[in-house]
């Protein structure tokens, strides 16, 4: 069979088929609409909530603040452009707008790994080195911690999308609904080894440390809470370990069966198709919700921060009032 070459500037490239029958195009186009709105809503709640109190101005809600700005990113590369394939009926993309995709839905995925291993590490501190908790996490180390994590992202990722990067692909058929890296990878000419090994190597690194280190620091907080009496410090420091313990499984198992499904040729594509959406639609929706459920602090600062904020509002208005009055 032959290869034909085709220049990445002026394809198009095809995803796949939601296959979805006309009477399904409106509610399916309403869904996705709605869904993405909901992630924003509540992940930008989660962000004002700890941006606008002091009393949140701490390490553990500082690498919260990333988790959302991850989520965001993830579903704004996969929901506009989904609403407007199902509203043109049309499932066409060119090659810059599916590596742009790619590129912030798995800068998505890594940054998400990357803060709850973050997150990790300071619920081990807190309880394990209470005593060093202030300088382990000062300011200065809170700041190195976060541009770190982001370096990596940014480093590692963009260094895995580049090696596909290509002038010339030998196919335009995308084989999911959104861009992702293995599907690109499929489109080069040639030999990919490399880009299969570096991806291997990527995916293990944010995959793979972040268990480790979860792990780890998981087990070090059970040893120390079992050997040692708590304290009230330490009683507050673990509230907050169930509610992370329950974000990281999610994404953990929604990222690693979306992997998996990629990696093995003779499954299903609708499985593929459906758990690769999965790591991107059910962790921003779910996240700020348990955080914000769960977390006992987030809870009580949100409700008693924004009524405060709309009462002051109210009273400035009706002052404005009086006077023009």
């Amino acid at each position: 069979m032959m290869d034909f070459n085709f220049s990445i500037y002026t394809t198009f490239l095809t995803l796949e088929s939601l296959e979805l029958s006309p009477s399904n195009v409106f509610p399916a186009f309403m869904f996705g609409t709605l869904t993405y709105c909901a992630i924003l809503v509540f992940n930008m709640t989660v962000l004002l909530t700890i941006a606008l109190n002091q009393k949140l101005h701490k390490p553990m809600y500082i690498l919260l603040f990333n988790l959302p700005l991850s989520d965001m990113m993830g579903a704004s590369a996969f929901f506009p452009q989904l609403v407007s394939s199902i509203l043109s009926q049309s499932r066409s993309i060119t090659y810059s707008a599916c590596f742009v995709q790619a590129l912030l839905v798995h800068l998505y995925g890594a940054g998400a790994f990357l803060t709850l291993s973050a997150m990790a590490y300071d619920r081990y501190i807190a309880i394990c080195c209470p005593l060093k908790y202030n300088t382990l996490m000062s300011p200065n180390s809170l700041l190195k911690i976060i541009i770190i994590m982001w370096t990596l992202d940014f480093t590692l990722i963009g260094s895995l999308l580049a090696l596909n990067y290509r002038k010339e692909i030998c196919s335009t058929q995308i084989v999911d609904i959104f861009c992702n890296n293995p599907s690109l990878m499929k489109l080069v000419c040639g030999d990919t080894k490399l880009n299969n090994y570096y991806g291997l190597f990527v995916t293990a690194f944010f995959d793979g440390l972040s268990l480790l280190i979860v792990v780890f620091t998981y087990i070090q907080i059970l040893i120390t809470v079992v050997v040692k009496r708590q304290s009230d410090a330490k009683s507050k420091a673990l509230q907050t370990c169930g509610t992370h313990l329950i974000v990281f499984l999610c994404f953990q198992f929604t990222s690693v069966f979306a992997f998996i499904a990629h990696r093995f040729e003779t499954a299903s594509p609708n499985l593929r198709r459906a758990l690769g959406a999965s790591a991107i639609i059910f962790p921003p929706i779910l996240n700020p919700l348990i955080y914000g459920l769960k977390t006992k602090e987030i809870r009580q600062n949100f409700i008693l921060f924004f009524p405060k904020k709309f009462s002051l509002a109210k009273q400035n208005n009706s002052g404005m009032k009086r006077q023009l009055q």
